[in-house]
């Protein structure tokens, strides 16, 4: 029915499953407890969240979920049955009574309605698409309905949720009373133009219509048409009321939906004694109390749905929101704890019960997450510190309570245990939320206790009527809410949708309240029981697998002391050991199992954290308390631990701690060898034989001095450089590498303090060493000049305009260096080539190519390799061209809008010539003439890009570069601020004389070009639109200007126009009369005109001069009693401070001397070939109605505008109230036909046309959406 209405939106669901993950790739997670509120949620299939909101207002209704669970298996059949095919198995409602037992009993945050759904016969394509929930309440009423047939439940919907309404028509002459008797399941309240629902339940069934003047009742009574009143009554009311509120409507004017988000309040408790037929009954038959608010989030074509509970039978445990807690801690600020009680999902609680129960009062902090382990069986991170963070940040938030003490190292209960004074107190003064104590609810059983037993819950201090509480259950996810979050969903995006009152009178017993199990059937109990057996076995399960780690055990004596580092000897196999151990255990207990692993182990043991690096393995923190848990440790799984007696490791002592961290470094000499330098290119040789340098691998300690560590490598009088950049490290750049001189007051620097990583080289220079070619100093930097840096390359010739050049297909390799000239390769490269003959007196030059082999630009000739950017042992090509000089821009241009356009040419010029003086050059070589020329930028996608607006600007200052792309264009170069605007002509065809002016005119003055010029045709107004020029302004200029420059163009040269003001500046929207500008004297910016606008321009008879409020109309009188209009006129209606049918119609009856009441309105859609009627409500609406505000003509569905055709009817001599005309059916009929085709697969002429058109198409283009497919669900025969 609704299609894709509804569509879910990302936020309404998760695409990942939510019943588990993987847990180091062996154990599936089971799925969670309950949080603190003790209430389940419903898991998402992907678009069910309508469903998950329906079905949890019905668990929440105790009537209908006991009157279910009621219904037994000698009833309904066994679900195991349901594949007989001879079995009357009820399968919906039996699958109901599951689910609700699951909500209601099972130790599980979310369940899965997959079971529920597969029962209503729904495919993936159902349970992923969403639907209207409004719908989906009458289709799950009615399949109970079928469903229960033949059972004691028969009556259970009718019973619970029917009720009957009473139309009736009171004859005014007689006073006989006709009436007719509906059944509503829900009452469907308007929302558009009612402001609650008190006042639409009043026009509903308070106010009456009228039936009088021209809209006479027959009477059967008195057998005439007589005056008469219409209402409506509730005759009999049901116990639980639902309201739909229709959110949803259609505008007719743009054929799309759209969704009321306006205010609309709705009470708590609402009294209906003034809407229903018998009112002698008591107050309390009439009162009904809100309990569920179903709430849509979005708009007309996708959001999200979630419910707003009241909780009648006090089954969840609410905690006061944000804002309520915020009160709370203010005034419990100064409360102190006593005889703390244990609540194993409160961490005040647990804390506070392990405080108290220590003798000393107090427990070291780093033990504190042991103690609570071994209190309630699971860590502080898995059960608290998602939602209150790490436990040292608790402890300190909490101030009021616990008390860091002994330099925050214990903590202890600041009532219980005041601190010595000496002691040192550390205590924060930021405030984090204080949870209230609560009762908790029974229903929250301990881990080993499966069974199901009654619950009470202690009522909660708080809002709502008998101390109910009110939770927002949103898919998976359950909160608690206050009464004042109810008034927000009265407006907005986010609001009401469904409405469910509940009798006031209905009372619930004493033992329903706070029990889960209430009226549960046995058998349903033990599904539960046996369900929340295997949850607890698989968290057991888990627990045990999730705290099981890995650790590595490195044992000593298989380690020596190296390079700062710990290195092992010999096989790598003997000296680490995997184990896999329980991280709650204690350290003794890890140490136990050592022990006894090592037989041979004699002394001392200690366990030290460790870590890998790159020099080696380093140690860190020793394992010293026996009593500490690995986990407190920070002992985690892949850790490593060395074995060892504390103190040395194979003789060496070992110093532990970040502060010893041992760094790598490379350390780099000068070799002894004497550098090959040939000069021809040398065979690859390894750096310690033929780079003049010897690199070795050294550790030391991050914190020991840049002093010490020269002290140890070299002469205290030896240069320590570090490394800066290294571009002829392997054939990039061509430049030998820099060494940066560390200053002598570095010296007293750690490695850590001068930001030294692992892998960094350090150079170790003797000042002697600085008299080699090699080595060269200059201030503090040192450049190393290696052989490895004089290498070759390669230059390949490539042809041009020469015939004998373009035969050469010869490459060669030439010696070069970082430090060489390019024109020295170039020389080098002619010579190797044997080309000194064929280019004499030719000039050539040296460029790279790209990786799509396209050239680059020309290098600079008296540049060096290095400088340049070139890679050595790479390929240059030889050109036949010029070689730039440094001061001088080698450019590429094309002419033309885009590349394609013609071939890409060069231009060598020098980089102080102007834009202007470039363009002069390029035209020349271009071979083009004239001054209508301008240069753009090429974009990166080879499109035309930004104009060089400043001609006068240098090549260097317009921020062109070496090797740029250019765009030669047409046309004068346009002011600065100045847009170019398209001008059109609008022709009047009803007057002939008119147009064959206009066509002489544009004949002499365009000429040829005449005869392909751009016409649109506006066959409703009996006009046509033709493009006439551009003109260019600035947008500065008012719209007084822009028409004065519009009379100079060629075209309308010959056109009389007295004066500017006696021309009418339409704005065009796709090709189509848009608005009239307004204002002479306002600037186009302000007017909203932008580059590349389309105006047009009408010629009229007298001057004109709109206001802001003025409407421009076309009227047209009808004929009376013909199906056809005189010709239309133009009516300029001062709508004022009122847009109003109205006002409308009262202008309208001025202007042709007749009364406002005598004249029927309609606005033209001219795409549609039909009419909308405007509403004439002084006929149409009942007098208490007039009192409402009128509708805006100008706002939906209207959506009046200048140009736009109303229609009039004077009903004085016309009786005919259809709009239509002869040529509306026959257009109607051909888009009918053009619909047909279209849906054939065909294609007619005038729909082909239309798509060509382009902006008589983009009106009716929309948003492709799914196929609308209506609910249902599947119900067997049980009659």
């Amino acid at each position: 029915m609704f299609g894709d209405l509804f569509e879910e939106d990302e936020e309404g669901f998760s695409s990942v499953p939510s019943g588990g993950r993987f847990a180091k790739g062996k154990e599936v997670e089971p799925p969670p407890p309950r949080e603190n509120v003790n209430l389940s949620g419903i898991k998402n299939q992907g678009g069910t969240c309508y469903l998950n909101s329906l079905l949890q207002t019905l668990l929440f209704t105790p009537e209908f979920r006991e009157e279910l669970f009621s219904l037994g298996p000698d009833e309904l059949g066994n679900l195991t049955d349901k594949d007989h095919p001879d079995a009357k198995v009820r399968v919906i409602p039996l699958e109901l009574q599951r689910l609700f037992a699951h909500l209601l009993l099972v130790k599980q945050q979310t369940a899965s309605t997959s079971d529920l759904t597969e029962s209503f016969g729904w495919t993936n394509n159902e349970e992923t698409s969403q639907h209207d929930v409004q719908e989906l309440n009458r289709i799950l009423f009615s399949a109970l309905e079928s469903s229960l047939v033949g059972t004691s439940g028969s009556n259970l919907i009718h019973r619970l949720y029917h009720g009957t309404l009473v139309n009736q028509i009171v004859c005014k002459e007689c006073s006989n009373i006709s009436e007719r008797q509906e059944d509503f399941l829900d009452l469907a309240m308007p929302v558009r133009g009612v402001y609650s629902l008190e006042e639409a339940l009043w026009s509903m069934f308070v106010e009456e219509e009228l039936f009088e003047g021209n809209n006479l009742y027959r009477c059967s009574c008195c057998n005439q048409l007589v005056q008469a009143a219409k209402s409506a009554k509730l005759r009999k009311l049901p116990p639980f009321l639902t309201m739909s509120l229709l959110r949803f409507n259609f505008d007719f004017a743009k054929c799309e939906r759209y969704k009321e988000t306006g205010r609309y309040i709705f009470p708590l408790t609402i009294d209906l004694r003034p809407f229903c037929e018998q009112r002698e009954c008591p107050d309390s038959e009439f009162l009904y109390e809100l309990f569920s608010v179903i709430i849509h989030k979005g708009g007309c074509y996708g959001g999200h749905y979630h419910v707003y509970i009241k909780d009648i039978d006090h089954l969840g445990r609410w905690e006061p929101p944000e804002e309520e807690k915020q009160k709370q801690k203010t005034q419990q600020r100064d409360v102190r704890v006593s005889e703390p009680v244990l609540e194993k999902d409160d961490p005040l609680s647990v804390l506070t019960a392990i405080l108290a129960q220590e003798e000393s009062k107090s427990v070291p902090v780093d033990q504190i997450s042991q103690k609570l382990m071994d209190k309630i069986g699971t860590s502080w991170n898995k059960t608290f510190r998602k939602q209150h963070g790490p436990i040292g940040k608790f402890l300190q938030s909490n101030s009021d309570v616990f008390l860091l003490v002994a330099k925050g190292t214990r903590v202890t209960l600041k009532a219980t245990s005041p601190p010595n004074p000496g002691s040192e107190v550390t205590e924060v003064t930021e405030v984090t939320e204080v949870h209230p104590t609560t009762e908790a609810s029974p229903c929250e059983s301990s881990p080993e206790v499966n069974e199901v037993q009654p619950e009470t819950v202690v009522e909660a201090e708080g809002e709502g009527m008998a101390g109910c509480h009110w939770f927002d259950l949103n898919d998976s996810s359950v909160t608690s809410i206050g009464q004042r979050d109810i008034e927000k969903q009265f407006e907005g995006k986010e609001s009401a949708y469904m409405l469910f009152y509940r009798k006031a009178s209905l009372q619930r017993p004493t033992e329903a309240l706070g029990n889960l199990a209430y009226k549960v059937p046995p058998h349903l109990i033990q599904m539960v029981e046996e369900e929340n057996a295997k949850l607890q076995q698989r968290r057991e399960e888990f627990d045990a697998s999730s705290n099981s780690i890995e650790v590595r055990l490195h044992l000593a004596p298989h380690y020596r002391a190296e390079m700062g580092a710990l290195r092992p000897v010999g096989d790598t196999k003997d000296a680490v050991i995997t184990i896999t151990f329980d991280r709650r255990k204690t350290v003794g207990d890890l140490r136990l199992a050592v022990y006894q692993m090592q037989d041979l182990w004699e002394g001392d043991m200690a366990l030290t954290v460790a870590q890998s690096l790159p020099a080696g393995l380093h140690l860190y923190d020793t394992l010293a308390d026996d009593q500490q848990s690995l986990y407190s440790a920070g002992v985690n799984s892949g850790s490593d631990l060395f074995v060892w007696n504390g103190r040395e490791v194979s003789g060496s002592v070992v110093l532990i701690g970040a502060e010893w961290e041992p760094l790598l470094l490379t350390v780099v000499r000068p070799s002894d060898e004497e550098p090959d330098d040939t000069g021809g290119p040398p065979e690859p040789t390894n750096e310690a034989s033929g780079s003049g340098l010897v690199r070795s691998m050294q550790g030391f300690a991050r914190g020991a001095t840049l002093g010490t560590l020269r002290e140890a490598l070299g002469p205290q009088e030896a240069l320590v450089c570090r490394e800066t950049n290294r571009q002829g490290a392997g054939g990039e750049g061509g430049g030998a590498s820099g060494w940066k001189v560390f200053p002598p007051q570095d010296m007293q620097r750690t490695l850590r303090e001068l930001a030294l990583k692992d892998g960094d080289a350090l150079l170790l220079l003797e000042p002697h060493e600085l008299d080699s070619s090699i080595f060269s100093l200059s201030g503090d930097m040192v450049t190393v000049t290696t052989p490895s840096d004089c290498r070759w390359l390669q230059v390949e010739v490539r042809g041009g305009e020469r015939e004998e050049v373009e035969k050469m297909t010869r490459r060669g390799k030439v010696p070069a260096s970082g430090n060489m000239l390019l024109s020295e390769v170039k020389q080098k490269a002619i010579e190797e080539l044997e080309l000194e003959d064929k280019l004499k007196g030719v000039e050539c030059c040296l460029r790279q190519v790209d990786r799509t082999g396209n050239l680059l630009p020309p290098v600079y000739d008296d540049i060096t390799v290095r400088e340049a950017g070139i890679r050595l042992m790479t390929t240059l090509f030889l050109c036949l061209g010029p070689a730039p000089k440094s001061t001088q821009l080698f450019l590429s241009f094309t002419v033309g809008s885009a590349p394609s356009a013609g071939g890409d040419m060069d231009i060598l010029v020098d980089g102080t010539l102007t834009v202007k003086e470039c363009l002069t050059k390029m035209l020349k070589k271009a071979g083009l003439q004239g001054d209508a020329w301008h240069l753009n930028r090429m974009d990166w996608d080879d499109e035309v890009g930004e104009v060089l607006m400043d001609e006068n600007a240098t090549l260097s200052g317009a921020r062109l570069s070496h090797g740029d792309k250019l765009i030669l264009s047409a046309g004068l170069l346009p002011p600065r601020g100045f847009m170019k605007i398209s001008v059109w002509l609008y022709l009047d065809l009803r007057d002939i004389s008119h147009v064959s002016m206009e066509m002489e005119v544009n004949h002499t003055t365009e000429g040829a070009e005449s005869q392909t010029q751009e016409v649109i045709a506006a066959e409703w107004l009996g006009a046509e639109l033709r493009i006439v020029g551009k003109v260019e302004i600035s947008g500065e200029a008012s719209l007084d200007d822009l028409k004065s420059q519009v009379m100079t163009l060629p075209a309308l040269l010959d056109v009389c126009v007295p004066s500017p003001a006696f021309l009418r500046v339409w704005q065009l929207e796709g090709h189509k009369l848009g608005k009239v500008l307004r204002g002479n004297q306002q600037s186009l910016r302000k007017l909203k005109v932008t580059n590349g606008a389309e105006i047009c321009v009408q010629r009229l008879l007298k001057e004109e001069e709109l206001g802001p409020r003025d409407l421009l109309l076309c009227v047209q009188m009808g004929v009376p009693g013909e199906r056809q209009y005189f010709p239309w006129e133009e009516f300029v209606w001062e709508t004022g401070n009122e847009s109003s049918p109205r006002a409308l119609r009262v202008a309208l009856s001025s202007r042709y001397g007749l009364s406002p009441d005598s004249l029927l309105l309609a606005k033209r859609l001219p795409e549609k070939h039909t009419w909308m009627p405007v509403s004439n409500w002084t006929q149409q609406v009942s007098k208490r109605k007039k009192k409402k505000k009128n509708d805006n003509l100008q706002g939906a569905p209207y959506y009046l505008k200048d140009g736009d055709i109303i229609g009039i009817k004077n009903l004085l001599i016309d009786n005919n109230r259809d709009f239509s005309t002869l040529q509306d059916d026959l257009d109607q009929q051909r888009l009918g036909e053009e619909t047909e085709s279209l849906k054939k697969g065909g294609q007619s002429d005038s729909a082909e046309a239309n798509q060509e058109s382009g902006p008589g198409r983009k009106a009716g283009q929309g948003k492709n959406r799914k196929p609308e497919v209506a609910l249902s669900i599947n119900v067997g025969v049980f009659r």
